[in-house]
């Protein structure tokens, strides 16, 4: 049997198919977000997942969203506002970025992340530092700070809402009838069976990418040799059927990379130690980019350097705020942290020389902006502290074209009528490249785009 998405177009699905109001493709964070919007507003919707239980990108990730005016800002007395928000976006994506698709995405998450919390998740607000591109504290999580926790709680909550989740429906077919109209789909079962789906609303929540080889090859080709650490399901199902059907697509350039992915222990080390005075050196003991410009397109960096590595280099406070991360306790728990006594102890593990190391360090001084354009705070104090790291690709950031209500667009610009795209699957706010990316990009785009989709579905239902 064929397992790559295709297109069929004919005037019906098979005779007996069952149908439902709303199907999703995906069931990742922004899958389940749009499942329980639907439910909130009574609406019946089946969600096809291709792994057994929904896990997704998101389960990956440190499970951040940005928001701004949220219950929870107000709360705890941080000042934010929409625009702030979409101007922070604009201004990291180099003004590239969709505005419609920013402004609409920011004020459909508040709504998404107020709502959620009032049904149980228990979000907190990031403290502590700011993410390169933020200018305010507007980062929401769960107190675990995992993306995998906050999936586990929002499949939980959409179960408890009514929303059915079929997992281990990997679906392969779009079936469109000669208008241009969704039928449903066609999603194949464990036993290599096909089995159809017929619906009145189809949202395709399906990811990105990433796992696809030749995709990343043909539109990304400077991550070709970039270790992968995002999910496998980035199979670039979505973007296969819009190049089949000839739907306007954009941004295909654009990806979420990091510059710290432990080797090879194949663990995240989050970017907040380079916001607090952290760095990163090469094989020769030299620092080559400013950091604090942000983690995606540091990948790109860390990838140039001898033998694509650095070394995340820090000391005792900031091995404590590490700490404090559970990917950081689980690179740690797996031998990625090695500790020097002094400088010449770290040349040695870095294998550099002991001079040209000691000359970097001595660049990392209060007041001082270095020559790369980075002004430092704090000196790093021995004993240091390091990690040995690569670039990563996690996750693309471009597909289908999408207008503001999350309708696909067709390729004469118009809106298809019952077909819908967020998350990974449409059309990102990072504008092109890595550089563009902020963090949270990825589950503002996955949460406010599930959530304003299915509102819009929700809302043309209730007018049936």
């Amino acid at each position: 049997m064929n397992t790559h998405p295709t297109v069929v177009r004919a005037p019906s699905m098979p005779d007996g198919t069952p149908e439902v109001p709303v199907c999703i493709v995906g069931g990742g964070s922004c899958g389940l977000s749009a499942a329980i919007a639907l439910r909130q507003a009574g609406i019946e919707a089946l969600v096809l997942e291709r792994d057994a239980n929904p896990t997704g990108s998101t389960a990956l990730s440190s499970g951040f969203i940005p928001a701004a005016q949220t219950r929870l800002q107000r709360a705890l007395g941080i000042e934010d506002s929409y625009q702030r928000l979409i101007d922070d976006v604009m201004k990291k994506a180099h003004g590239q970025a969709p505005l419609h698709l920013v402004e609409a995405y920011v004020h459909a998450v508040t709504p998404a992340i107020d709502t959620l919390e009032r049904l149980g998740l228990p979000f907190e607000i990031v403290d502590g530092f700011l993410y390169p591109g933020h200018s305010v504290r507007r980062m929401h999580t769960m107190p675990e700070k995992t993306g995998a926790t906050f999936m586990t709680r929002l499949a939980q909550l959409a179960s408890d809402l009514g929303a059915d989740v079929l997992g281990q429906a990997l679906v392969r077919q779009l079936w469109i009838a000669s208008d241009g109209r969704v039928l449903g789909v066609g999603y194949q079962r464990p036993d290599g069976q096909m089995e159809h789906l017929a619906c009145q609303y189809l949202l395709l929540a399906c990811n990105g990418f990433g796992g696809n080889t030749q995709m990343v090859r043909e539109l990304l080709p400077e991550m070709t040799e970039a270790v992968f650490a995002g999910h496998q399901g980035n199979d670039g199902t979505a973007i296969s059927w819009g190049q089949q059907l000839g739907w306007r697509m954009g941004d295909l350039d654009a990806y979420q990379g990091h510059g710290s992915w432990a080797m090879p222990q194949g663990a995240l080390v989050t970017w907040a130690f380079i916001m607090e005075g952290g760095v990163q050196i090469n094989a020769r003991g030299q620092r080559f980019n400013d950091e604090t410009g942000g983690y995606s397109e540091a990948a790109v960096h860390v990838l140039a350097q001898p033998g694509a590595m650095a070394w995340d280099v820090f000391d005792a406070p900031l091995l404590e705020l590490l700490r404090g991360f559970p990917d950081f306790r689980d690179a740690e728990a797996a031998g990625a942290l090695r500790t020097a006594a002094d400088v010449p102890a770290l040349a040695a593990l870095i294998g550099c020389d002991p001079a040209v190391l000691q000359a970097t360090l001595d660049e990392i001084r209060p007041g001082h902006t270095d020559q790369l354009g980075r002004r430092f705070s704090r000196a790093l104090a021995p004993p240091y502290f390091a990690v040995k790291v690569t670039g990563a690709l996690f996750h693309t950031q471009g597909g289908l074209e999408v207008d503001a209500r999350c309708r696909v667009i067709d390729q004469q610009g118009q809106a298809l009528d019952n077909l819908y795209a967020a998350g990974g699957a449409a059309r990102g706010v990072s504008g092109r490249g890595a550089d563009g990316y902020m963090a949270g990009n990825g589950l503002l785009s996955a949460v406010g785009g599930g959530w304003l989709a299915a509102r819009d579905i929700a809302a043309r239902l209730g007018a049936a």
